[in-house]
């Protein structure tokens, strides 16, 4: 029987928030590793449920929060969506590293694991930078749903953004910005509404997309400060200086959708991949699952990814011969 468990901690932005998170353990036995999962953006940590609870009868206790201006982390359904800070992306990296921190003064002895997905795969990449030195608990990290944009395209959405929040302020819910981010390149071929479930960007899953927008916890309007974290991260992600100064040891695992619009259909997650390998990462991987969309965890054939990722991991605990050789 796995325990779930809520419990909370203190963000480090300027309002003091609240941070809810969920850990969910083991029910019998003694844990053999931690995951932490860092959620994508307008969504929450207990979509991840199924995942974690899967992971849970593998022996590994999961663990994850709700970012500022979302989930329940926030003072009430009007927040969503709002970050109550300047540095929006720095605060949410030093967020996840306060959760990394507890998760290994409450588990020191085991390995701990790093998930991203979408806005948390950015944020995973700006984390494993920033806080390279104080990362020697972490025996790998998986990028999920991630991709690598063009140095001017993001410089272009910066602009407008801050000049928007300029008239406007950062708390404004731009539906010009919304626009711009979610319907134009590779996603011009998906339905990014909700409205035709079968041809979402989100997964092939009909179930699941009908679910996603019938969730109030996912379907309120990003503020310019939001859109700003992305687009901090993916300029900061980017810049073949910064990966530089991760630490090399860490294995990390690239995993997307080949049909993802976040990462151009694979080809961004490839450029960021090979980015990984020209810094000098020792062990770096990267699997597309043939047309799967964005959210690979919910898509069609999500046991292959479970399972997968699930390998992948056990093979950094136990240093045995790679399973998905």
């Amino acid at each position: 029987m796995i325990a779930k468990e809520n419990y909370t901690f203190t963000s480090k932005d300027d309002a003091g928030t609240t941070i809810h998170a969920v850990k969910w353990q083991p029910g019998e036995g003694e844990p053999v590793a931690v995951l932490i999962i860092a959620h994508g953006m307008q969504e929450y940590i207990e979509r991840y449920e199924p995942f974690a609870e899967y992971m849970a009868n593998k022996g590994f206790v999961v663990m994850g929060h709700d970012h500022i201006g979302h989930g329940d982390s926030v003072s009430g359904p009007s927040d969503w969506g709002i970050m109550h800070t300047k540095y929006a992306a720095d605060t949410m990296v030093d967020d996840m590293f306060t959760n990394y921190e507890l998760a290994v003064e409450q588990y020191p002895d085991i390995p701990h694991f790093i998930l991203g997905h979408s806005m948390g795969s950015y944020l995973l990449r700006r984390f494993l930078i920033q806080k390279a030195d104080r990362l020697d608990a972490l025996s790998g990290a998986i990028i999920m749903g991630t991709g690598q944009e063009n140095p001017k395209t993001v410089a272009m959405g910066k602009r407008i953004v801050a000049l928007i929040a300029k008239f406007k302020g950062w708390d404004y819910r731009s539906k010009m910005v919304e626009g711009i981010m979610l319907n134009g390149g590779a996603y011009k071929q998906f339905d990014t509404t909700g409205k035709n479930p079968a041809n979402s960007w989100l997964s092939k899953n009909r179930a699941n997309v009908e679910r996603y927008y019938k969730d109030p916890k996912c379907t309120y309007r990003f503020s310019l400060n939001g859109y700003q974290i992305l687009l901090d991260c993916t300029d900061f992600d980017a810049v073949p200086e910064n990966v530089k100064k991760m630490d090399r040891n860490i294995p990390i695992f690239f995993v997307s959708g080949s049909m993802d619009p976040v990462g151009n259909m694979g080809e961004g997650v490839k450029a960021a991949y090979e980015s990984f390998k020209t810094a000098g990462i020792k062990d770096v991987r990267m699997k597309l699952y043939d047309n799967d969309r964005h959210e690979i965890l919910n898509e069609t054939d999500r046991e292959n990814v479970f399972e997968d990722l699930y390998k992948w991991m056990t093979n950094h605990i136990d240093k045995i011969s790679d399973p998905l050789a």
